[in-house]
């Protein structure tokens, strides 16, 4: 039985917990797995060692029990016939054979007890692999969506790294605009002020002179006729 001890020791630990302290738990689940249907496999010939046994047992129980009857038969025929001494014979062959008869009922009884063990210990080797090997499926699962996340986490790192130099790019370019629009407003106060008076005066140099335009209209009316 000692097959089984690390089956067993597997199955009464939380194997979830075993995990956590592995450097990669997908390895380490793959490994438990492959040991798991190792001792499968020797259970599983240890079974049928067991299992031959109890056929076996069963075979020399049963033999010996038909040799039992087949004495007490000849016993019946011998009286029949007449020969006393040859019935005794017979009976003291089926006294001595029922005597092997106890023994290897006792024999056969052991075996079929150690069969059913074997079996029912099999039987839950292989339900527990199953059920383990769904939980395999989905740690693996679990295992791929914590690497997704993380490195959407990554990513969304990255961005927020994106998003703060973009933030610090727009406070530089407004202090830069802002650096421009008072250099041009001082360039504004330092300029010469505008002398107004000449643009006054040159208003009225252009005025123009009403009797010359009167000659010259009169000029352009001889000049039709």
């Amino acid at each position: 039985m000692g097959i089984l001890a690390r089956f067993k020791d597997i199955m009464s630990s939380n194997i979830n917990a075993l995990l956590d302290k592995a450097e990669n738990p997908e390895k380490m689940i793959d490994q438990y797995m492959r040991n798991l249907n190792s001792d499968l496999g020797k259970v599983k010939a240890e079974t049928a060692s067991v299992m031959a046994e109890e056929q076996r047992s069963k075979r020399a129980l049963n033999e010996c029990s038909a040799e039992i009857e087949k004495m007490q038969s000849y016993a019946v025929k011998a009286l029949e016939a007449g020969n006393e001494d040859d019935a005794r014979k017979f009976l003291e062959k089926k006294s001595s054979l029922s005597e092997k008869e106890a023994e290897l009922q006792q024999a056969y009884s052991l075996a079929a007890s150690n069969a059913v063990r074997m079996r029912e210990m099999h039987d839950k080797l292989v339900s527990d692999i199953g059920e383990l090997e769904a939980r395999r499926t989905m740690i693996k699962s679990k295992m791929a969506v914590a690497k997704t996340q993380e490195r959407l986490n990554k990513i969304g790192s990255s961005v927020s790294g994106a998003n703060r130099s973009m933030s610090a790019f727009n406070r530089m370019e407004e202090k830069v605009e802002r650096a421009l629009d008072e250099a041009n407003a001082m360039s504004e106060l330092n300029a010469a002020p505008i002398d107004d008076i000449n643009d006054l005066t040159s208003k009225y140099d252009n005025t123009p002179d009403v009797e010359d335009e009167l000659a010259a209209l009169k000029e352009q009316i001889k000049n039709k006729e």
